[in-house]
């Protein structure tokens, strides 16, 4: 079969992994829920046994926070998530010690960057964020991660209240903090507002415009902060198309004219990769690298 390179996106709600060719086709895959932590390691080692002949290295993109220094003894561990029987989970070394090959670690969001930064030609400065159960963020500059002690948490940013929010003493759904982006526009906040489930939701709801308030102070944020090329938004909430429209308007009067940007319809767009694979793909490709030794 030649050389497979594994991908598993260890997400909270659900691992979808997979194996990719040297073309980084993919050539099986699978997605399973995020049970306990005994049950899901155990199947997902079970899942790449099948493959274990041809496999030459896996690369997980992981939900956070996970531990990515490598010269920590908690290496791969995930650390301090609100995610019931995680916190602190080694994933990395449970996984690694059924297989003698290398493995990548960083975030779900770091590998969904990489994936979209390799189909994009020309990009090398670009932002990626996940809008949907949670909100993360990974950030690639001159094709290399942001990052240093860890990786970044820009869904944990604070963001300034939309009026509505403030009139009705909405502080969010997040655990940690009261009016930080994931609290207040990650798809849970949906509805704590209205009491809906968000795919319930009509396109008319006013509850999209505030939605789209918190969206555009994130891509804000990031033009302020990375000054990237393209701002890509995945995730649930954002696979309405009505959502980018609304992402623009909110954006184009947060900026106020102050930094020249490209076309918006170039420049905070949803990802290039079909079937919500951009971190299959980029799984595949710092898989491919660990295995030749980078």
């Amino acid at each position: 079969m030649g050389k497979l390179y594994g991908s598993i996106e260890a997400g909270g709600t659900k691992f979808v992994c997979a194996v990719g060719d040297e073309t980084f086709r993919v050539v099986d895959k699978i997605q399973f829920p995020t049970r306990t932590p005994e049950e899901t390691i155990k199947q997902t080692i079970a899942y790449f046994k099948a493959f274990e002949e041809d496999l030459v290295g896996i690369s997980i993109g992981s939900f956070g926070p996970i531990n990515i220094d490598q010269a920590s003894e908690t290496y791969g561990y995930i650390t301090t998530t609100p995610k019931p029987g995680w916190a602190n989970v080694d994933l990395l070394g449970q996984i690694s010690a059924a297989f003698k090959i290398p493995f990548y670690v960083t975030t779900d969001v770091n590998s969904s960057a990489y994936g979209e930064v390799l189909v994009r030609p020309g990009v090398d400065n670009l932002v990626y964020y996940t809008i949907g159960t949670g909100i993360g963020a990974g950030a690639i500059q001159k094709g290399n991660f942001i990052g240093g002690l860890g990786h970044t948490e820009a869904g944990h940013a604070y963001v300034m209240t939309h009026p509505e929010d403030l009139a009705q003493g909405f502080l969010g759904v997040c655990p940690f903090h009261n009016g930080c982006l994931e609290g207040m526009a990650a798809g849970p906040s949906l509805e704590a507002r209205t009491g809906i489930r968000g795919e319930l939701i009509t396109q008319e709801a006013s509850v999209w415009d505030i939605q789209a308030f918190y969206i555009a102070q994130a891509a804000l944020q990031a033009t302020m902060l990375y000054r990237p090329q393209v701002i890509v938004f995945g995730g649930g909430v954002m696979a309405q198309e009505h959502m980018v429209v609304r992402v623009h308007e909110k954006f184009t009067s947060l900026l106020n004219g102050y930094l020249p940007v490209p076309d918006l319809n170039d420049y905070i767009v949803t990802p290039a990769v079909a079937g919500n694979g951009s971190a299959t793909l980029g799984n595949f490709a710092l898989a491919k690298l660990v295995s030749e030794g980078y």
